[in-house]
C-alpha cells in the first residue's frame, strides 16, 4: 500500500495495533482470572471497535495523502514554468497554513523574477544607448585624427602625436566593445546559438586572423589536432574567446616565440589548449587573471586593458565549458578549455 510507504504512518499504525493487541490480551486475561473462561462477546466487541478505529485512521491518512499529492503536483507545475500554479488552502489547520506560506513564497519568487526581467531589459536598453552614444564621437575623433595626420606630414612632432592619439582611440574602442560584450553576457541579452563546428577549421580561422601579426613579430603559431573533432558552439562567440586567448599569448611572448593551439577528444570532453613559451604568469597573479581590469604589479604590459581573459572566460562558461590556467614563470603559460560531451542515455 502506497500510504504505508511513509515510515511515520507505518509506525503510527503499528503502534495502534500493538496497543489494541495488548488491550485484548489483558482484557481476556482479566476475564479468565475472574470467570475462568475467555469472553467471546468481548473479543467480538474489541474486533469491531478496532476495525472502526483503524478504518477511520486509514480514511484520514488517505485523505491527507491525497491533499499532499495535489500540493506536490502544483509545486512541480510551478517548477516546470507554470508560474500561476497555486495550492488550495481555503480550509483551517496547520497543513493549510503551510500551503498558504508556500503560495506566498511562489508569489514573492514571481515578483523577484519580474523585477529581474525588468532590470535586464533596462540594462539591455541602456547598453544599446551607450553603444550608440559612444560610437558617434569615436568615429568623429578617428576622422579628425586622420585629417590631422594628413595635414601634419611635414611636421614630425604633430605626426607622432597623431599616431599616439590613434593608438589611444583604438584602445578606447576596444575597451568599449569589450565592456559592451561582457555586460550583454552578464545581462543575458545574448543568445548563444550552438551549431556543430569543426574544431580544426575554427582554430585555422584564429591562426589566419593573427598570421600577419605573428609574421611581423617573428613569432610562430602552430596547430595540432585531428580534423574530425566537432564541437557544438556559437562560432562567432567561440572565435571571440579564442582570439582573446591567442592575442594574450602573443602579447606576452618575445620575438621568436611560439604559440601552440592543440585540440583533442577525450572520453567525456573536448579540450582545446593554448600554449606559449613566453614570460609566464607570476604565482601571485594566477588566481586573479580572470578578474576584470586586473593589473599585475609584475606585468610589463602597458597596452592591455584587462578584459580579454574575463571576456574569454565568460564566453566559454556561457557554452557550459571551463577554462583553467597553468604557468611557469619565465617558461610559458597553458590555457586549457574543456567542454563536456553530453552523455547519451
Amino acid at each position: 500500500m502506497k500510504l504505508l510507504a511513509d515510515k511515520d504512518i507505518k509506525g503510527f499504525f503499528l503502534g495502534i495495533a500493538c496497543v489494541m493487541t495488548a488491550f485484548l490480551l489483558l482484557s481476556q486475561l482479566a476475564a479468565w482470572v475472574q470467570f475462568g473462561v475467555f469472553s467471546l462477546p468481548l473479543l467480538l466487541l474489541f474486533l469491531l471497535a478496532s476495525g472502526g478505529v483503524l478504518g477511520i485512521c486509514l480514511w484520514y491518512f488517505r485523505r491527507r495523502n491525497k491533499v499532499l499529492e495535489q500540493a506536490a503536483a502544483q509545486i512541480l507545475s510551478f517548477l516546470d514554468g507554470n508560474t500561476d500554479s497555486r495550492i488550495d488552502c481555503d480550509e483551517e489547520g496547520e497543513l493549510y497554513h503551510l500551503f498558504h506560506c508556500v503560495n506566498t513564497l511562489a508569489a514573492v519568487l514571481n515578483a523577484h523574477a519580474a523585477n529581474e526581467n525588468r532590470e535586464k531589459e533596462f540594462l539591455k536598453n541602456t547598453i544599446s544607448d551607450i553603444s550608440h552614444q559612444l560610437k558617434t564621437p569615436l568615429a568623429a575623433l578617428n576622422i579628425y585624427n586622420g585629417l590631422l595626420q594628413g595635414e601634419a606630414e611635414e611636421n614630425p612632432a604633430i605626426q607622432e602625436f597623431a599616431q599616439l592619439s590613434e593608438q589611444e582611440l583604438d584602445r578606447i574602442e576596444t575597451l568599449v566593445q569589450s565592456l559592451l560584450k561582457l555586460t550583454k553576457l552578464d545581462a543575458g541579452s545574448i543568445v548563444i546559438e550552438k551549431h556543430p563546428e569543426n574544431v580544426a577549421e575554427l582554430l585555422r580561422d584564429v591562426e589566419l586572423h593573427f598570421a600577419y601579426r605573428a609574421k611581423q613579430e617573428q613569432k610562430e603559431i602552430v596547430l595540432s589536432g585531428a580534423d574530425n573533432i566537432w564541437l557544438s558552439c556559437d562560432r562567432d562567440w567561440m572565435l571571440e574567446a579564442m582570439d582573446n586567448l591567442v592575442k594574450n599569448a602573443l602579447d606576452h611572448t618575445d620575438k621568436g616565440g611560439c604559440i601552440q593551439m592543440e585540440w583533442r577528444k577525450l572520453p567525456s570532453a573536448i579540450q582545446i589548449l593554448v600554449k606559449d613559451n613566453g614570460s609566464g604568469i607570476h604565482p601571485e597573479d594566477l588566481h586573479h587573471i580572470f578578474k576584470r581590469f586586473y593589473r599585475s604589479r609584475f606585468s610589463q604590459d602597458t597596452q592591455g586593458i584587462g578584459l580579454g581573459l574575463p571576456l574569454a572566460k565568460a564566453i566559454i562558461e556561457a557554452h557550459n565549458g571551463t577554462i583553467t590556467v597553468d604557468s611557469d614563470l619565465g617558461m610559458g603559460t597553458t590555457f586549457t578549455i574543456s567542454f563536456r560531451i553530453p552523455t547519451e542515455l
